[in-house]
């Protein structure tokens, strides 16, 4: 009885999903299953950003904040984090958050909705890509699941930033340009470089590599004229659309050089945006100079077996290997579109940005399809054993234990394998969603006017701009080093932040408070010892750049000297939020010595 209804219609629906011209029913039903993992993963994240007032992306937090000008022009006056933000980001990125934002729809709200949109969207374009290059519905749903575990797993497509919209608008330009559609496909490449030019540039290259191929032992250009249309048409978008819509950033600029950059902490070891001086690991795999993409999920890395089962000649493997399309390539044109322009960013860095975000995307993008491909063939494969020892057994010849031990394992790691990554522990961990632990400071600044200026270097200060919507004097969260206009500033205003904070002269504290019109100070009342400094790794990572202002600092907190600013912790508080003070700047003017 269970065999007739468990076990039958199982075989069945195994089977059409391994059959090579499958549709109809069959097809619709892999597609729809395709949309369930995204489906649960956005629904779950959506849930979670929202069940807290006072909750937001990391990301967010630099590229969201700014945008409730959209909404209220009048915040974030003469603000030069907010004006440096708004200027940086894409064009085509900005432009739909406002036109959202006349709509009603709140950006910081948005920014949560639209990682289930985008995860939707990505998972449809992934499907049919994946029946481009190996057309049997079950490798399409295993690709495609594979795919949404690394988007949910990830904090990338979660930020809703211009980062997030990579995902289904490069899946999308894939897709066309497989189908051979010409004018969808330059559609998503002009959408690429609005929203993420890095990737838009990836795509750019790999259509013009498609334009040379290798026949009778050297190269050669195409001959087909559409080949034309989307290589040259597909650049040609590209690269105007990026020029014409690259950041203008005046007083903000120039970009830092290399020698620069080498000669700054800032990206050192150990620096707010470590490039130099790192280990292996984070030179090659993890940091922004790597090559790599994160391999998230662990499943990605089956991608390596594919060559090895592509070419076997098992009988197992070969009936289903034999049916990927030689569309495959374009796989590795993505990747030699990549490798060229990470080693071209290698070689004028910074003016591309960080080399990664030239291989980071696109590598994992290949590996995802990479390991779908090699994992379907693995069902395949023993699907194909399980019914020769079924035969095998109706003539006497049971299954010996390590046989049944490896079937036993397979399942573990396959059950493993799917059921992890679903768990909203794992998922929402790798998401960086921030929570903020202090609703009354918030609160707090969000009723006073909005000129105000915040001065701070408590951790909690990178929250202000999106849960107070009210400026701050500087802080490790908007501290970018790669314009040297916007960061002299930064840098300045941080060296004269410590210098006020630890200083035992009064007047100092005031001329300090007069030159940048400070109106509050936010202040950690654990922040006076060393160790505050010297074991907070959020705190030393960023402060240890500024020498020798911080070491200054360091010496007279381990000597005890008295601070101009502790006195005024309890006579000029106006607000104790757990170990956080908020001192009324005017209160500190109104002291003599």
């Amino acid at each position: 009885m269970l065999k007739k209804f468990l076990y039958e219609p199982f075989q069945e629906a195994f089977q059409e999903a391994l059959a090579v011209d499958a549709k109809g029913r069959s097809l619709q039903f892999w597609f729809g299953l395709s949309f369930l993992y995204p489906l649960y993963c956005g629904l779950v994240s959506l849930a979670y950003a929202l069940h807290r007032p006072y909750i937001v992306q990391d990301d967010a937090r630099q590229h969201i904040f700014w945008m409730h000008r959209f909404v209220d022009p009048s915040l974030f006056p003469n603000d030069l984090i907010a004006d440096y933000f708004q200027t940086i980001n894409p064009a085509g990125y900005k432009a739909f958050y406002a036109f959202m934002a006349q709509l009603g729809v709140e950006p910081l709200l948005l920014a949560k909705l639209m990682p289930l949109v985008l995860g939707l969207i990505a998972s449809a374009y992934g499907f049919g890509i994946a029946m481009q290059l190996l057309p049997l519905p079950l490798g399409a749903f295993v690709s495609t699941l594979i795919l949404n575990q690394g988007l949910w797993m990830r904090d990338e497509i979660i930020t809703g930033t211009s980062r997030a919209f990579l995902y289904p608008l490069f899946l999308a330009f894939v897709y066309y340009l497989l189908r051979r559609s010409l004018l969808p496909c330059l559609i998503s490449l002009a959408l690429q470089a609005l929203f993420y030019p890095p990737l838009g540039l990836v795509a750019a290259g790999t259509v013009l590599i498609r334009l040379i191929r290798w026949q009778d032992g050297k190269l050669s250009l195409s001959r087909q004229r559409l080949d034309y249309g989307f290589g040259l048409g597909g650049a040609g978008i590209v690269v105007v659309l990026v020029l014409a819509f690259f950041p203008k950033l005046g007083d903000l600029g120039p970009m830092v050089t290399a020698a620069q950059m080498r000669s700054m902490p800032e990206f050192g070891a150990g620096g707010r945006l470590g490039y130099f001086d790192q280990d292996f690991w984070q030179t090659w795999v993890s940091g922004d100079s790597a090559i790599f993409p994160r391999f998230i999920p662990w499943t990605i890395l089956l991608s390596l077996l594919l060559p090895i089962l592509w070419r076997s000649s098992s009988p197992l493997i070969k009936p289903f290997s034999s049916q990927i399309l030689p569309r495959i390539k374009v796989l590795w044109q993505i990747l030699a579109a990549s490798l060229c322009l990470f080693l071209l960013a290698h070689l004028i860095l910074p003016r591309l940005y960080f080399p990664s975000r030239f291989t980071g995307h696109s590598f994992w993008f290949v590996m995802v399809f990479c390991s779908g491909m090699a994992v379907t063939l693995l069902l395949a494969a023993g699907r194909q054993w399980w019914l020769n020892r079924q035969a095998q057994r109706m003539n006497g010849q049971p299954l010996t234990w390590k046989q049944r031990g490896a079937i036993a394992l397979s399942l573990l790691l396959l059950s493993a394998a799917i059921t992890i990554p679903a768990l909203p522990s794992v998922f929402l961990r790798g998401q960086s969603q921030i929570i903020g632990g202090a609703p009354r400071l918030y609160q707090f600044f969000a009723q006073k006017p909005k000129d105000i200026l915040i001065a701070s270097l408590a951790e909690e200060v990178d929250n202000i701009p999106t849960f107070s919507r009210r400026s701050i004097l500087v802080s490790k969260e908007y501290a970018l080093p790669f314009h040297s206009g916007y960061y002299q500033q930064i840098r300045q205003r941080a060296i004269d932040l410590i210098a006020a904070q630890y200083s035992p002269s009064l007047t100092e504290l005031q001329g300090f408070i007069q030159k940048y019109q400070i109106d509050y100070f936010l202040v950690d009342r654990n922040a006076f010892t060393p160790e505050a400094i010297t074991q907070n790794p959020g705190l030393r990572n960023w402060l240890m750049q500024f020498q020798p202002t911080i070491g200054d600092a360091i010496a007279r907190l381990e000597r005890k000297e008295p601070l101009a600013i502790v006195p005024f912790i309890q006579t000029c508080s106006v607000l104790k939020a757990n170990q956080l003070s908020v001192l009324d700047a005017k209160c500190i003017l109104g002291s003599g010595e």
